[in-house]
């Protein structure tokens, strides 16, 4: 089941990500201690499954 923007930010926030900022309907987020960033578009659809995927990949999450 896929996640939506909002699901997957809290649990990128559960994880030791902080929100850096938000451009419109994307937040940046930033883990400090390893330095990983990524951006999650923050829309009402949930996350396809290849961008959830690419997400969590490149958060060390998955």
């Amino acid at each position: 089941m896929p996640l939506t923007p909002k699901q997957m930010i809290k649990l990128l926030k559960k994880n030791g990500f902080e929100v850096i900022s938000q451009n419109g309907s994307h937040v940046k987020l930033r883990q400090p201690e390893a330095g990983i960033q990524t951006i999650v578009p923050l829309h009402s659809k949930d996350l396809k499954k290849g961008l959830e995927e690419a997400i969590l990949k490149q958060t060390g999450l998955k």
